[in-house]
């Protein structure tokens, strides 16, 4: 019996993704981390309702063999960089040590275009700190996914993002594919895929490799 376990499932990927693991064979039970109860039903489906803050606090729950973490915002949405870096650091982390204690083989991260531990931008320079720390916890297989900008309808409305994906629309056959905007499908499938592919170790996708899925 496989179990998935997906975090960020409100969001653009996270949503997608959850509806692969769903019509797919390959799990029997997928349990979605969510702040609010989520709309979808589903025989598979075990919807976890907790505060990310306390998290620990659900540690028994967070058991599964593959885990997805589509988790991340942006500064302008929560104002500080110290709550942006709760979100896209602090979370994937608490969630990457409490499931491998609990027995999770495989974690399959969402970072970014860019990711850097060493970048001069506050958020390249989390996302990369976040792979970081993630790889060492020690996982069998760590599944690092570095889209470009996403292309999609989002719940909430992020401006920067609307005018990028109207410049990409038009003008993207300008752009190098490595940061070419990537339709968020791309990525929840190819996330679905690598999952269930047999490797151990630590892989990482950009954005150019993921406009194939």
């Amino acid at each position: 019996m496989k179990t998935a376990l997906v975090a960020g499932s409100t969001g653009l990927i996270g949503n997608q993704l959850i509806d692969l693991l769903l019509s797919d064979n390959y799990y029997d039970v997928v349990k979605a981390i969510s702040r609010t109860p989520l709309e979808k039903k589903h025989t598979k489906l075990e919807n976890i309702v907790l505060d990310f803050d306390r998290m620990a606090e659900y540690a028994g729950q967070l058991n599964a063999d593959d885990v997805f973490c589509c988790l991340g915002t942006t500064i302008k949405k929560v104002k500080t960089k110290e709550k942006f870096r709760q979100v896209d650091f602090v979370y994937p982390l608490e969630l990457a040590k409490l499931s491998k204690a609990n027995g999770a083989k495989q974690y399959l991260l969402v970072s970014a275009l860019g990711a850097d531990k060493k970048s001069s931008i506050f958020y390249n320079q989390v996302k990369g700190e976040v792979e970081e720390a993630i790889g060492d916890v020690g996982f069998t297989t760590y599944h690092i996914f570095r889209p470009s900008l996403l292309m999609g309808d989002r719940q909430e409305n992020r401006s920067g993002e609307e005018a990028g994906k109207v410049f990409f629309k038009y003008l993207g056959f300008l752009v190098p594919k490595k940061y070419k905007g990537i339709d968020s499908i791309k990525v929840a499938r190819a996330m679905q895929a690598f999952a269930k592919q047999a490797t151990s170790g630590r892989h990482v996708h950009e954005s150019a490799e993921l406009q194939q899925y």
